[in-house]
């Protein structure tokens, strides 16, 4: 493992370079680096990955991906205020941090990282969960990507793990459920974040699956979207104009079945039959 003697603390870091977290950009900045480095081992990089992160503001993480080997960290920053801060630890590691300065909803991660890569991140609270979709939502599956380990509130991690019967079931479950393996590796205080947010967060690794049940995408999502936009109706009636009774006979499930008591491969023999 390497080591980063040179480096500051963090609050240090913060002070210096005026970085006041901000909230118009979803800030909730991680400095305690026994946490930032448990990531970072969950994450299991080695000399073999290259890394993107997204968001990593002064780079408490940052460090932590660089301190466990990883071979290339590509860093997303949107805030020009957090570059002078990764620059000192893109001196300290030289030749494998490159900081990308933008919005990494408009940016082609995998053009970016040139070859399979990981995915690690503390991603701002803001944008979280429509990164995760657009990762999900490649064309190309197997994607490029070998795992993602991210974190969210608490709230939307239990929405990425569920299944049928779960209460926090519903759209982002099934299509998680359908093209990863998904689990909650361990939960976070609001005390770790500078600010503490008012919510517990949570640290999600998703892993392809690498032939996942056969569906086409946009149906797939078509049919969700319709069965739980009316959770609490009979699917006879929250799937009426994709069918109905019609469309849930011809893949024998039960009409008076609701939302959240389908299974994954249940989704998609519905989306195959539309």
């Amino acid at each position: 493992m390497n080591t980063s003697p040179t480096l500051p603390p963090l609050r240090d870091v913060l002070a210096a370079h005026g970085l006041d977290p901000r909230k118009a950009l979803g800030q909730n900045f991680l400095l305690d680096l026994n946490l930032t480095g448990k990531i970072a081992r969950q994450a299991q990089v080695s000399s073999q990955d290259v890394v993107v992160e997204i968001g990593p503001g002064p780079g408490g993480l940052t460090r932590a991906l660089l301190q466990e080997g990883a071979a290339k960290v590509i860093a997303i920053e949107k805030d020009p205020r957090c570059l002078p801060a990764l620059a000192e630890i893109s001196a300290a590691f030289p030749g494998r941090l490159d900081v990308i300065e933008g919005d990494a909803l408009q940016c082609d991660l995998a053009d970016l990282a040139g070859g399979p890569f990981k995915v690690v991140a503390n991603l701002p609270y803001n944008v979280g969960t429509q990164i995760l979709l657009d990762l999900l939502t490649v064309a190309d599956w197997p994607p490029l990507w070998t795992s993602l380990t991210l974190m969210f509130q608490k709230e939307v991690a239990l929405r990425i793990v569920a299944g049928a019967d779960d209460a926090h079931y519903g759209r982002l479950g099934v299509l998680c459920g359908w093209r990863c393996d998904a689990r909650i590796l361990f939960d976070l205080p609001p005390q770790a974040f500078t600010p503490p947010p008012k919510v517990t967060s949570a640290v999600v690794q998703l892993v392809p699956r690498q032939q996942p049940l056969q569906a086409n995408l946009a149906t797939l999502e078509k049919v969700t979207a319709a069965a739980f936009g009316q959770r609490r109706k009979m699917l006879r009636q929250s799937l009426k104009s994709l069918g109905g009774e019609n469309l849930l006979k011809l893949v024998g499930i039960d009409p008076q079945r609701r939302a959240e008591t389908l299974s994954v491969a249940e989704f998609v023999s519905l989306a195959n039959a539309l």
